[in-house]
């Protein structure tokens, strides 16, 4: 296998948790490009048959499931359902996520358990259902959603940081235990993208002008870019990587002076 075939994805079946809206539906849609058969997920029934709706736009397979990853059952149901429809799933995408800025001594300590629920046990739950059907087949690539909060402390995103931080562990431990099963386990860290969730933190505020500063491109990702790492990822040009935490970042983990 030479050059761009160590890259396409044909034949594969995907699953991205989260990936309706925002930088998941990127992933989604660039998967299908890349010649895969995805199911893009989440709670909301019309942004699931929106996704799937585009991704046989592209000439792929997709289903209409909802799922919520705080709910083991709805995740269950999701994993059935993909098997029962093609046999299989490749590859696994978590980036159902969710953030609230607010002072970490006021932090409502409910809003906390959602946050940790939501971001870290819920990526957890989607690895244990889809990971044991992978063993199975030896062979499979999960790909979990971190952040570059997860190296960084954030002002007042104490529960996404602790969160994302812990998604990165989670991460690296799965990744050794699976290590010779045949499904290799990464992550993707992403810098600021805006998106539904983060525009409102970044866009016409201080936080987006010292974000700005930090990152040396000087600019806020592309929903685009985020694809090429993912697809790396989940396809053979990384079947000896694992374990790892790839930032996306424009440069803002490796930053220090920028000006």
């Amino acid at each position: 296998m030479k050059g761009q075939e160590l890259f396409e994805l044909d034949g594969r079946v995907a699953v991205v948790i989260g990936g309706t809206t925002g930088l998941g539906r990127e992933i989604s849609l660039g998967f299908a490009a890349a010649g895969a058969d995805v199911v893009a997920s989440s709670r909301a029934k019309e942004h699931v048959d929106d996704a799937a709706r585009e991704i046989e736009a592209l000439g792929r397979r997709s289903l209409r499931e909802v799922c919520d990853v705080l709910d083991r059952t709805s995740i269950q149901r999701l994993h059935d359902a993909v098997i029962t429809g093609f046999g299989k799933v490749d590859i696994l995408v978590n980036a159902a996520g969710m953030a609230k800025k607010v002072p970490t001594l006021d932090e409502d300590e409910g809003e906390w358990l959602k946050i940790i629920d939501t971001n870290l046990t819920g990526t957890m739950r989607a690895c244990q259902i889809f990971g044991r059907t992978m063993v199975n087949a030896h062979y499979g690539r999960i790909i979990n959603v971190a952040s570059s909060t997860a190296f960084r402390g954030s002002f007042q995103l104490a529960a996404y940081g602790a969160s994302k931080s812990a998604v990165a562990s989670l991460t690296r431990t799965l990744a050794i235990e699976l290590a010779e099963s045949g499904v290799n386990v990464n992550a993707i860290a992403p810098g600021v993208f805006p998106t539904e969730m983060s525009e409102p933190l970044v866009k016409d505020t201080l936080r987006g002008e010292e974000l700005l500063t930090r990152t040396p491109m000087h600019r806020f990702g592309r929903p685009g870019e985020i694809v090429g790492p993912v697809i790396f990822l989940a396809s053979e040009a990384a079947g000896f990587v694992t374990g790892e935490v790839l930032a996306v970042d424009g440069g803002y983990l490796a930053s220090g002076v920028n000006v």
